[in-house]
């Protein structure tokens, strides 16, 4: 059924100076599952050397007690992805760890590079030697290639010559670093969590979302700014702009789909958005209904602001099921639209004889609407006006987002 979703490619997070650093990481990974549950990784260092764990799967089964007790460190970054088809390999997961002249870095990165692959056949030829086929490793190899003496200033120099959606964090032995890309596509927030008992400093933190920062009890300081690296080591914070700032261009997925309803995202509460969006679509579109019902998970606060802003109650007609596994074995007398029923089943007694406004965030190709449209008919409803809070999808998106082609 979620093939009829957009989706994100991934969560990063950052954390400098904790005792603990490594479950900082793993919780903040948690929070971020959302945004990517193919594979994830952690990388901590102890001063001296970097640990790395990563694979396939979702956080809380990777990062057990055991894995986590042999990432030893007071600094980590950690990585949650969700790949493009056919790109799931172990391989590709991040973060990506090398030992480069520049000393030994890693490097996890959420976004997309639309001039990775011209980048990548110039290098190759040069007898450059990649082991993946994510674009990250392009920034990798850019950063151990470059002229510049120091890791900062190889970093920034690197991001100077890639293009497209990158929020990226990166580790060295002493050092955390944070960038993010000219145009600010993908969001990258900065947290603290104050100095307690005999800590000396306090810790800094980097999420994907917000919503990271209420798990590791961190408060949100402010966004890293387009075109912004953040280095943060013993010589405390700073912050250079490593390309002037272009005009911006904010993916709206991120409000619309992406992001946790709980993050605060580009300056601006998830919540707050989609409610507006639901108050904006009653205003555009209205019908004469009995009930506005979304639906589950993604529809439920656009169906909120809609049913505020059009007086008509709102009822939860449509109940998910959490608990689907990724395989299932489907009866030998075919289901009609069995994926869908595994995971939604209407409240019949709520939607009997009812006019229904069925609320969603976006479409793609309308095959799984299609399909609930029918499900709630067939539960007894006499109307269904579906209505979308998202403006229509019409082209593919490059910067990181897996949009199926045109012709789809």
């Amino acid at each position: 059924m979620n093939s009829d979703k957009f989706r994100d490619e991934c969560g990063v997070v950052a954390v400098y100076s904790h005792l603990e650093a490594e479950k900082l990481a793993y919780l903040g990974l948690h929070a971020l599952q959302h945004r990517g549950q193919e594979s994830a990784g952690i990388v901590t260092s102890d001063g001296m050397a970097l640990h790395m764990h990563k694979a396939m799967g979702l956080v809380a089964d990777i990062f057990q007690e055991s894995v986590l007790a042999k990432l030893p460190g007071t600094l980590a970054i950690g990585h949650t992805r969700y790949s493009t088809a056919g790109d799931s390999a172990l391989l590709n997961a991040q973060p990506i760890m090398v030992q480069s002249n520049k000393g030994m870095v890693a490097l996890a990165h959420n976004g997309n590079l639309v001039n990775a692959q011209d980048i990548r056949h110039r290098l190759e030829s040069q007898g450059s030697i990649f082991q993946t086929s994510s674009d990250t490793e392009v920034i990798v190899h850019l950063i151990a290639l470059s002229k510049e003496q120091t890791l900062p200033e190889a970093i920034a120099d690197a991001l100077r010559r890639v293009e497209g959606a990158f929020s990226l964090v990166m580790i060295s032995p002493d050092r955390i670093f944070a960038a993010r890309d000219p145009r600010g596509f993908r969001p990258l927030a900065m947290g603290r969590i104050p100095a307690i008992g005999g800590e000396k400093q306090d810790t800094i933190v980097f999420a994907s979302e917000t919503c990271a920062f209420d798990l590791i009890g961190a408060t949100f300081e402010r966004d890293v700014r387009p075109g912004e690296l953040i280095v943060v080591g013993p010589e405390g914070i700073t912050s250079r702009l490593y390309t002037p700032a272009l005009a911006q261009s904010s993916c709206i997925f991120e409000h619309v789909y992406f992001s946790r309803p709980d993050s605060r995202v580009f300056g601006r509460p998830v919540q707050e958005s989609r409610e507006e969006l639901g108050r904006q679509l009653a205003r555009e579109a209205p019908a004469e209904a009995d009930v506005v019902v979304p639906v589950p998970d993604s529809g439920v606060t656009a169906a909120v602001g809609y049913a505020a802003e059009s007086g008509i109650p709102f009822r939860f007609g449509l109940i998910r099921n959490h608990y689907v596994g990724r395989t299932f074995i489907e009866p030998r007398q075919s289901v009609r639209d069995f994926g869908v029923k595994l995971k939604i089943n209407p409240v019949r007694s709520l939607l009997e004889g009812k006019r229904v406004v069925l609320i969603d965030d976006s479409i793609v190709r309308g095959t799984t609407s299609r399909k609930i449209v029918r499900m709630v008919r067939s539960a007894g409803a006499k109307e269904v006006h579906m209505r979308i809070s998202c403006p229509p999808t019409i082209s593919p998106c490059f910067y990181g987002v897996d949009t199926p082609s045109k012709k789809n």
